[in-house]
């Protein structure tokens, strides 16, 4: 029987693509996020790629709404193989421009989102002893970035409960297994909606990636044992190089990351939605930057395929030195 999968996020961007990866195996999905009209919207194009779908429309900071997204997903395919927490909420601001109410609700989303869906799925995972929980995080989770002290602070959260969790697991000897996949600059429709108070649009900061390669990533996490997944050359660079010189990243940053993250020619409109509070009536896959986005990420195949390119390169060296014995 096809697996049953939960993507919380599934009205748009990521949440969205990961649905779409899911649907093409044939999965049985539960889409979550606040907006039917565009969970509807996603549910048809997950019909049409081959999958089953089930809209359950739920804010994720509310706990019980998420409770009954997973029992109406227990109840309609038998339980759940897979959970994929991706909803998601920022602000683009300094810190003290954004007021109290608007960081606590991008927190709940952000993090605690995340922690409501993980509760939920343990729920029904733990009594069979199997399952795979995907945390679909960020380099910023691992390097925070000026202008979204809200977000990333969430992202540092989510994987330091996952690091927490997945220990606990290993304790229990449970099968349940914890990922976390750290994303790059993502072409998403959240720069169109999220709360801004920046003069200009706000935009990924390159090197920019479609969905498509994150929800492959996140498809390929939740079934193999990794820790964490890092998606993108710049992700792993982001990652390793504040590891090695976080001071020398937080100069670069004072310096470049305001200009980085705001589109030069495209001023904010006056009437642009705001997402953080209610939802916008409105649903994509992909954000307005098509022209730059990548396709696809060498690092993301190399990892998907370590083990064949480790045995190549033996393969190669065996060989090498077969030759020099013979010579």
């Amino acid at each position: 029987m096809s697996e049953s999968v939960v993507v919380t996020g599934a009205a748009a961007g990521v949440g969205r693509a990961v649905a779409h990866a899911f649907a093409k195996r044939g999965a049985r999905l539960t889409l979550v996020a606040r907006d039917e009209s565009a969970l509807e919207c996603a549910a048809s194009e997950v019909r049409d790629l081959g999958g089953s779908a089930l809209v359950a429309p739920a804010d994720v900071a509310d706990p019980a709404q998420v409770d009954d997204a997973a029992r109406r997903a227990v109840e309609e395919f038998g339980g759940i193989d897979v959970w994929v927490n991706d909803a998601m909420a920022t602000v683009f601001a300094e810190f003290v421009d954004v007021s109290a109410a608007e960081f606590k609700r991008a927190t709940e989303v952000t993090y605690l989102g995340y922690v409501h869906g993980t509760m939920a799925a343990l729920r029904t995972m733990l009594p069979r002893d199997n399952g795979s929980i995907v945390q679909v995080g960020s380099a910023l989770a691992y390097r925070a970035i000026p202008l979204q002290s809200a977000y990333c602070g969430a992202k540092f959260a989510v994987r330091g409960f996952s690091d927490s969790l997945r220990t606990e697991l290993m304790h229990r000897g449970s099968r349940v297994r914890v990922t976390m996949v750290q994303l790059p600059a993502v072409n998403t429709p959240q720069f169109n909606w999220c709360l801004t108070r920046l003069p200009k649009h706000p935009m990924p900061v390159p090197p920019v990636y479609q969905p498509e390669v994150a929800a492959e990533a996140v498809y390929w996490a939740a079934h193999h044992r990794r820790r964490e997944v890092w998606v993108g050359a710049s992700a792993v660079a982001v990652i390793l190089g504040n590891k090695l010189a976080p001071w020398l990243a937080d100069r670069y940053l004072a310096r470049t990351g305001y200009e980085s993250q705001q589109m030069k020619e495209l001023p904010v409109a006056a009437d642009r939605p705001a997402n953080l509070f209610e939802p916008v009536h409105a649903a994509a896959t992909r954000g307005i930057f098509d022209s730059v986005a990548k396709q696809r990420s060498v690092q993301l195949w190399a990892t998907m395929h370590r083990r064949t390119l480790v045995a190549t390169a033996a393969g190669a060296a065996a060989a090498a030195g077969l030759v020099r014995v013979l010579r």
